[in-house]
């Protein structure tokens, strides 16, 4: 399909645009946009937002729900040399207030239903920069704002002369603790993992890509990316509150490709009735974000019987590290396979040394995939990109431990700062998680250590049910005798309604950890707590 090298991010949609111009580019919400719409419109929207004083390199932030308009406001941004920064539409005031200064945002585009919450963001600002710009999509005039309608209307933009080292977006990460950090990709990132992705994913032209994860989120965000990189097309949608809409979805967009976590993936499984059942056109079905438990695999397979089910592992600082061939999902359930396409991971201890085969070391990522650094954080960026092997050669330092065996598949053994010690013993709460999440009943796990006079620190495992589930404590624990060694075993189990988790899905330990003084480290009050 190429004709020209791909620089910059938006070259691919200037080439499908050209190759497959009347072809859906995005479907959302019962609207259809074509790639030459696509390209028209974010021409157009990339000449107002010059023409409303948006320069290259200024950040431009996009807070909206998934849809066309997320999309054309993205390309948008990019057309008119601006920096991407896709918001999350749950983030609250307080939250958006911080990442809108912290950014210096010059422009922010937004919806109708999310003005209120802008508008309170704004006024909690305590900085003294400039307000941005702020641009509206959907029905009534807003005094103050300016019409994302009527910004379409424009003709095309300047040519901001963009290179492919240029700033091309700031993707705000959670973490584990203080306030989000912007981590910076340039161009060069993310076409070079553009490329990496759909070579090892087997993507085509032909595929209809179907997205419930935020476009804030960089698993949702390249979803969309990947969709224009090769001419496919996106069937995009606001979120999973509604497992039957999606699989209506799925069979009528006749869907090939399937992203999604482990609590999508047990949602869809745990479902019955007319209209659950197979999903035949689905090829690829990929996963991220959290571990897939093995267990989950062979129920996957049955859901989605003619695809190749991928488990992979990344962090927003480098999008993606590794992944594990689907026909070696049964050879090696536990693994999340080897590196990406045109990059390298090793093994190191806390010293810097090179670790034996099946030894636990911290994973360091090389490639073209790196992030520049964190927005603003020199300090954390340090924390994380470290000096190479290699002259001027940076390598990020993921801060996770793993292991590699012989023939250099990777095993994930645990965060360097989630390990649990007790009874003298390191014990992994990954390795727990997955034997809880094979349980019949159980929706959510999380395993945290709790400190203990006598143990060190105690297993404790917070668990979420199925919605209508019984399962007990009592078959929890025997189901974790029957897989683990003593020591794993957790000693409290407590159940939620709910784990607490980030906007993108993963479970906040941190948050169930504040949770000890509540929960202190005695058994008796556990089970009493299970049973009330």
């Amino acid at each position: 399909m190429t004709s020209h090298p791909h620089r910059l991010i938006q070259d691919s949609l200037f080439e499908s645009a050209r190759v497959f111009g009347v072809k859906e580019a995005v479907v959302s919400d019962g609207q259809r946009l074509t790639y030459a719409d696509l390209l028209e419109k974010s021409l157009s929207l990339a000449a107002s937002l010059q023409n409303l004083g948006l320069r290259p390199g200024d950040r431009a932030a996009v807070f909206m729900d998934n849809s066309v308009d997320a999309v054309v406001s993205i390309y948008g941004i990019w057309n008119a040399g601006g920096v991407v920064m896709v918001i999350n539409p749950q983030t609250k005031p307080d939250k958006l207030s911080y990442m809108l200064a912290d950014s210096g945002a010059r422009v922010l585009l937004t919806s109708v239903n999310l003005l209120r919450i802008v508008q309170r963001g704004l006024v909690v600002r305590t900085d003294e920069l400039e307000a941005p710009t702020i641009i509206v999509s959907g029905a009534g005039e807003t005094h103050g704002t300016h019409s994302f309608a009527n910004l379409l209307t424009a003709k095309e933009p300047r040519d901001p002369r963009t290179l492919a080292t240029d700033l091309a977006a700031l993707i705000y990460t959670s973490g584990s603790t203080g306030q989000p950090k912007g981590v910076m990709v340039t161009h060069q990132n993310v076409v070079f993992t553009l490329g990496s992705l759909t070579e090892y994913l087997r993507l085509s032209n032909d595929d209809r890509i179907l997205n419930l994860l935020p476009l804030a989120f960089d698993y949702g965000l390249y979803q969309l990316l990947m969709t224009v990189y090769l001419g496919a097309t996106l069937v995009l949608e606001q979120g999973f509150g509604y497992p039957a809409v999606i699989e209506q979805r799925i069979r009528e967009e006749a869907i090939t490709v399937f992203p999604g976590v482990p609590t999508v993936f047990s949602t869809l499984l745990g479902r019955t009735g007319s209209e659950s059942g197979k999903f035949s056109s689905v090829r690829c079905v990929t996963n991220t974000a959290a571990a897939l438990s093995p267990e989950l695999l062979p129920a996957l397979r049955l859901k989605f019987p003619q695809a190749l089910i991928y488990k992979m592992y990344g962090l927003t600082e480098c999008k993606r590290v590794c992944y594990l061939e689907p026909e070696e999902a049964l050879n090696r359930p536990e693994s999340v396979g080897k590196a990406i396409p045109g990059t390298e991971v090793f093994l190191l201890d806390p010293s810097g040394n090179p670790v034996g085969s099946d030894e636990p070391g911290i994973l360091h990522v090389r490639g073209p995939h790196i992030m520049v650094g964190y927005w603003n954080k020199p300090e954390q960026t340090a924390q994380m990109l470290r000096p190479g092997r290699h002259p001027a050669d940076r390598v990020l330092c993921t801060h996770d431990i793993f292991r590699m065996d012989k023939e250099g598949y990777l095993y994930f053994v645990g965060r360097t700062d989630d390990i649990i010690k007790t009874r003298g013993e390191k014990v992994s709460p990954v390795e727990i998680e997955n034997v809880l999440h094979g349980i019949p009943g159980v929706r959510d796990a999380a395993v945290v250590g709790v400190p203990d006079l006598l143990l060190g620190e105690a297993i404790r495992a917070f668990i979420s049910r199925v919605p209508g589930a019984h399962v007990t404590e009592r078959e929890i624990r025997r189901a974790c005798q029957e897989r683990l060694e003593g020591f794993m075993v957790p000693k409290e189990i407590i159940f939620l309604e709910e784990l607490p988790k980030t906007d993108t899905g993963k479970v906040r330990k941190k948050d169930l950890l504040e949770l000890a003084p509540i929960f202190p480290s005695t058994q008796s009050l556990a089970t009493s707590l299970v049973h009330s």
